[in-house]
């Protein structure tokens, strides 16, 4: 049986909503284990003038549960 956890989580980037997901992903995973899954809720954008100047996504990211961690 997997147990999976969620966390919301913002990324943001100067470069397009893409890499904003691929960056908070990348980041999520360095203190995560087990990362299953992603899910867009909402992308948003800061603008100058007529150019989109900074991106963002909040995410919906899965992980899964180890069962067989022991607490230290």
């Amino acid at each position: 049986m997997d147990i999976k956890k969620h966390l919301i989580i913002t990324g943001s980037s100067d470069v397009s909503w893409k890499d904003a997901i691929v960056k908070a992903v990348s980041e999520a995973s360095k203190s995560i284990d087990y990362l299953s899954e992603v899910k867009i809720l909402e992308q948003r954008a800061n603008i100058d003038g007529d150019k989109i100047v900074e991106y963002f996504v909040d995410l919906d990211i899965s992980f899964t549960v180890d069962l067989n961690r022991k607490n230290n």
